[in-house]
């Protein structure tokens, strides 16, 4: 899969990014990849066992950027806040209709990059591995929230430029689970469990799947655009958790 980028000038960076974000506003933007919701399923994928609350769900998260309401007000004008368009597979979280431009160390961009809500502590970026080739950033494979020591970049809105001194990441493949489903797994938070997902011509089974549990929380493995393309999860047929077996082997 093509990645767009661009490479452009110092001196320009701002002025074309500008220009990129205000077309968007103005009806002639591009979706990002996956589109909004930044999450994508394939409906074969959802998986519905005897006796859960939730079916598993495994969905497919494009390149997107948490913000800090500091840095919301920033990039698009004081007082300005978050406007939900569409709502995400858990309670509470939305898609944004805000975009901006993500600049990496190679001066070039990923323009219309979607803001995920509510704001956050910490402003985060969390890309796939060919959009840090791209953007020239070596990304460190994390879990949310887990910046410290990170890559930072420079974000760019309408009104505004904000640098990250750290913060990209590529996002941990991981799964969220309700205290129903780590009863129903036999798992607790932090543990592992791989993700077999049965595809044609592309059966794969996925290691170390972080279990990120909370209350209100549905059943959801995220995996990131190579990863979901690299197992055709689109045109999954079955997908199933399984936690891995302890090794019996004497020693």
């Amino acid at each position: 899969m093509a990645i767009a980028t661009t490479t452009i000038d110092r001196a320009d960076v701002e002025r074309i990014v500008r220009d990129v974000i205000m077309r968007q506003a103005t009806g002639g933007r591009a979706v990002s990849p996956g589109g909004i919701p930044v999450l994508r399923s394939a409906p074969a994928v959802e998986q519905k066992a005897a006796g859960r609350r939730n079916p598993l769900v495994v969905n497919i998260s494009a390149r997107h950027v948490h913000l800090t309401q500091e840095h919301v007000e920033i990039l698009f004008g004081a007082g300005a806040k978050l406007t939900p368009e569409k709502d995400l597979y858990q309670d509470g979280y939305y898609a944004a209709k805000e975009t901006v431009a993500v600049v990496g160390p190679r001066r070039r961009m990923l323009p219309n990059v979607r803001v995920l809500g509510p704001c956050r502590p910490d402003s985060q970026v969390e890309l796939a591995f060919t959009d840090g080739i791209s953007l020239g950033i070596d990304l460190p494979v994390r879990i949310s929230g887990d910046v410290k020591g990170t890559p930072g970049c420079v974000l760019m809105g309408p009104n505004g430029v904000v640098e990250l001194s750290q913060g990209v990441i590529r996002a941990m493949r991981h799964v969220h689970m309700g205290p129903d489903d780590l009863e129903y797994y036999g798992v607790a938070d932090g543990d592992k469990v791989q993700l077999r997902i049965e595809s044609p011509g592309c059966t794969t089974m996925l290691e170390d799947l972080v279990v990120r549990a909370g209350k209100g929380i549905k059943l959801e493995v995220h995996l990131d655009t190579d990863e979901g393309n690299a197992v055709n999860l689109d045109r999954a047929t079955h997908v199933e958790l399984v936690k891995p077996q302890k090794c019996k082997c004497e020693h």
